[in-house]
């Protein structure tokens, strides 16, 4: 069956979507193997996005690199909407229909040193990935990795490619996690220039000192939280 337009529109590569990036391409490939088909497929890639590639909030949010899903790859390291860029990238390599789903959230488990650089504990953009698969689409959230989850003693996101995938409401305590307070359309590329805009106006401090922490340096700080 021919894809719709919509789905055509999801299917093709973009700017930081960048899903015609050889080493994109061969990650897909590499990941999704053979004899699988696309619910499978997508499972295969949000488990290697989520588990793979290091979660961080400290980057240097004022490049156009820190958005882009091929240097997430190459850097195995990114946060939520670099994530999320790569695992859309990665489905659109295997012909996957895949967009950017993003949303505003209150997170309740944050570190001093991040709440001290966002002023707060909202968080504006936070991405995932949809999927079109079965007639639908399907939301995955690929942002904290495993051991992350370990760290702060939440439970890690699962995704069967059936049902929606978002941040649970609680910890493995039965704290408060992380509520959205706010819906953003979908895209089908990273709209940089406003994240970055939102970012400078709301995060002054994180902007400033983000690029000059180490990528590890939020999975050590979770440490003491658990």
């Amino acid at each position: 069956m021919a894809p719709s337009d919509e789905s055509s529109a999801y299917l093709a590569p973009a700017a930081f979507v960048d899903s015609d990036d050889a080493r994109v391409i061969a990650w897909s490939r590499q990941v999704c193997g053979d004899g699988l088909d696309e619910t499978q497929c997508a499972v295969h890639l949000y488990y290697a996005v989520r588990d793979d590639i290091t979660y961080t909030p400290y980057a240097d949010f004022r490049s156009p690199e820190t958005y882009r899903a091929s240097a997430c790859l190459a850097r195995g390291a990114g946060f939520c909407v670099a994530k999320a860029a790569l695992l859309a990238a990665g489905a659109r390599a295997a012909g996957i229909p895949a967009r950017l789903g993003f949303g505003d959230v209150r997170n309740h488990l944050c570190t001093p040193r991040l709440r001290r650089l966002v002023g707060g504990d909202v968080f504006y953009y936070h991405g995932y990935t949809e999927f079109s698969l079965g007639g639908r689409w399907v939301k995955a959230t690929p942002a904290f990795d495993r051991a992350l989850c370990e760290r702060f003693g939440v439970r890690p996101l699962e995704f069967d490619g059936l049902a929606d995938s978002l941040f649970h409401p609680y910890d493995a305590s039965g704290r408060r996690h992380m509520e959205y307070v706010g819906e953003r359309s979908p895209r089908a590329d990273v709209p940089v220039a406003e994240i970055m805009a939102t970012f400078e106006r709301a995060y002054p401090g994180l902007m400033s000192e983000g690029a000059t922490i180490p990528v590890k340096r939020f999975r050590d700080e979770a440490e003491p939280q658990r």
